[in-house]
């Protein structure tokens, strides 16, 4: 199979984008984890996107460089008693219709969407109308929801696929203590109540509770400040026309994403190859790799 110059220039940047991706921060998957992680796919658009950030390449992100966030630390207690009448609405699914998500739920993470990507949620503006209406007047706020940590639950090392966004918490009920935190590129932080926190969710981060207390907090994506208006414009479109797809309902009158109707299919095809991981791992794992071999060669050979 020859392969033609622009071909080989691409092949060469894509390889270039993921590599950089990988050795972006200090804590690094194993070499075969990286290949097959999402971040590696999506590695040519957030590269992209990092080198015409305005903000800093680092872990953490000083949330005074968001001014425009204040107003939610400021009514963090209207927002917390909100989050409190929700009760038993904080939830994992019970359905896979949760691509972004599915895997947390297994280790306890829950939650309740307020909105996502453009796409609203009817039950959140009936049961937390205050909330949504001030994470609307906020038009960098592109996601929002409430997410519990209880005792015990944890979420394992990963690193969000899409770097167009700045991950946001927001303290309202926490343990307040070392024994529950996030660690962010090998950098770690508790949650307090009323206090915010904000980090790049494509380093790669984990979090556990290990304290006797649940940990709630509001959770939002916020649209990462770029250098051009061309990049911006690019992030936008695709939030809106590809993030919006992974939207999530609380409830039968929510609406659920193209991408999440055509997870609960997927996700059959999912449970089988994990049924076959149990009974012979060998097998497995070449029937793995050759699926991603053959998806190689077949984008060679366009």
């Amino acid at each position: 199979m020859e392969l033609s110059l622009t071909k080989i220039i691409l092949i060469g940047l894509f390889i270039a984008a993921a590599v950089y991706v990988h050795k972006r921060g200090r804590v690094r998957h194993g070499f075969w984890r990286q290949v097959s992680d999402h971040s590696t796919f999506l590695a040519p658009i957030n590269a992209l996107l990092y080198l015409t950030s305005r903000v800093p390449n680092r872990p953490y992100i000083d949330v005074a460089e968001f001014p425009e966030l204040k107003p939610l630390q400021e009514n963090w207690t209207l927002i917390r008693d909100e989050a409190l009448t929700l009760e038993n609405k904080i939830r994992a699914s019970d359905q896979y219709n949760d691509a972004g998500f599915n895997s947390f739920f297994r280790t306890g993470w829950k939650r309740f969407y307020l909105f996502w990507y453009g796409v609203s949620h009817p039950s959140a503006e009936q049961c937390c109308p205050q909330t949504v209406q001030l994470l609307r007047s906020i038009p960098g706020i592109k996601a929002a929801m409430f997410a519990e940590l209880p005792p015990g639950g944890k979420l394992v090392r990963h690193r969000d696929p899409y770097a167009g966004s700045i991950r946001y918490h927001l303290g309202l009920v926490t343990p307040g203590a070392d024994s529950c935190f996030i660690e962010v590129d090998g950098e770690r932080h508790s949650w307090h109540d009323g206090q915010p926190v904000m980090f790049d969710e494509t380093f790669i981060h984990y979090a556990e509770n290990k304290s006797d207390t649940n940990r709630l907090i509001l959770f939002c994506d916020v649209e990462r400040p770029l250098k051009f208006g061309w990049a911006t414009a690019f992030n936008r479109w695709f939030s809106k026309n590809v993030l919006s797809a992974a939207a999530s309902p609380n409830d039968e009158g929510d609406a659920t994403g193209g991408i999440n109707r055509a997870f609960a299919h997927v996700y059959q095809v999912r449970l089988k190859a994990k049924a076959l991981k149990k009974r012979n791992r060998t097998l497995y794992y070449v029937l793995k790799w050759s699926i991603f071999a053959g998806v190689a060669l077949l984008i060679l050979a366009v």
